[in-house]
């Protein structure tokens, strides 16, 4: 290995230098105070767990995207953390089991496996919020309307959020009574968003006319709130169900419309992202520029069921690194630039910290650079006294 590989990270690792981990951590305390003031707590989940709990109930996306490893105490496997939302799931359902609503937030690292168009790197800072034993669109409309003032306090000027249900094609699936093989070829096709790959499956797999005219009609349901008219009428003869996520799905638009008119809603009833995890509504949040989404979230009901505590839960998550991006805002130039000795010096310099300032005291032979260390001001001594001048 030369000594310029050994200078190399991994591909998807990164490391945040001034003054961008600056930016990070005002806008984590920021998030954090947010969800302070709607009323939410923190809680801070192990980097590792043992692996039957963390990826109780989430399907095999977050399996393929955990490092696994042997316990050397017991000899049983462990996962590092690819994903909050489980752990803090097993902890409202085991250590904490709250009697009706729980409000948590987090903010921790976590790794993943690998890294993808939609996850971003593979060492993101999670953030987010998740709220327990709340099965209504309240609940649903607290977490969007979180997730948007989330963003805005990160800096997004323009949001466009998507909406959907998961519940809709779940309940046409049931009602079409598929097998596993042709449920896989049709969900393919949806998630291709191909007309012909999803009308050759139909043909092929739906025995009712009315249901596969739903099924092709799904596909083609994306768009602008007058998606959710036109649905009314595609699914009029749909199973019950389907009528209750669209009335959600309206209820929700509503609710988010009054509360951030600014805000674009695009809405997509085909959109199957978390398909074994989810359970209801789902939502991403997207910003010109980027190409992945800022915030991701949705209803993921009895998560908790596997620890004896089955709970209805819905929340949202973002990457706080790529939430730091949005401004890109030059470090304040505010602190005091001390020399390295003087009478009194020390006790003026901490005096100076103790009120909340910054100041940057010069080593012995160290040159004067005040501006390369983001200071404004000199700390002199005159007239028997320290004061505090202008560059």
């Amino acid at each position: 290995m030369t000594i310029a590989d050994r200078w190399l990270l991994p591909d998807g690792m990164d490391e945040v230098l001034p003054p961008q981990a600056s930016r990070m951590e005002e806008l984590r305390r920021a998030l954090l105070d947010l969800y302070h003031c709607w009323g939410y707590d923190q809680v801070m989940p192990p980097p590792v767990e043992f692996l039957d709990s963390l990826l109780t109930g989430t399907g095999t996306d977050l399996d393929l995207q955990t490092f696994k490893l042997t316990d050397q105490l017991t000899g049983r496997m462990m996962g590092v953390s690819a994903d909050v939302t489980p752990q803090v799931a097993r902890m409202d359902a085991h250590s904490m089991r709250h009697q009706g609503p729980a409000r948590l937030c987090y903010c921790t690292n976590v790794l993943r496996a690998k890294a993808d168009q939609h996850q971003g790197g593979r060492s993101p800072v999670q953030v987010g919020v998740e709220l327990f034993g709340h099965g209504g669109r309240e609940a649903d409309l607290e977490i969007l309307n979180l997730a948007l003032a989330s963003l805005k306090v990160a800096g997004a000027e323009e949001v466009h959020l998507a909406l959907g249900h998961i519940g809709i094609y779940r309940s046409l699936v049931q009602a079409a009574d598929l097998d596993a093989e042709q449920e896989r070829a049709l969900f393919e096709a949806l998630e291709l968003k191909s007309p012909g790959a999803l009308a050759e499956q139909v043909s092929q797999a739906v025995r009712d006319p009315a249901l596969g005219e739903m099924f092709l009609a799904l596909g083609d349901l994306h768009g602008g709130p007058e998606v959710l008219e036109r649905a009314r009428d595609q699914f009029a003869g749909a199973p019950p169900a389907v009528g209750e996520a669209l009335a959600q799905l309206q209820a929700l638009y509503r609710g988010v419309a009054q509360q951030h008119p600014e805000v674009a809603l695009y809405f997509d009833l085909a959109e199957l992202r978390g398909y074994q995890y989810h359970t209801g509504m789902m939502f991403a949040a997207f910003v010109p520029g980027y190409g992945q989404a800022l915030a991701k979230g949705g209803r993921y009901d009895d998560t908790g069921k596997a620890f004896g505590r089955a709970r209805p839960a819905t929340g949202f998550s973002m990457d706080l690194k790529l939430l730091a991006t949005l401004v890109h805002s030059e470090p304040a130039c505010d602190g005091v630039w001390a020399p390295a000795e003087g009478q009194g010096v020390g006790e003026a310099i901490a005096a100076l910290r103790a009120a909340g300032r910054r100041v940057v005291q010069a080593l012995p032979g160290q040159g004067t650079a005040p501006q390369a260390h983001r200071c404004s001001h000199r700390l002199v001594h005159r007239d028997g006294q320290w004061q505090i001048e202008a560059l």
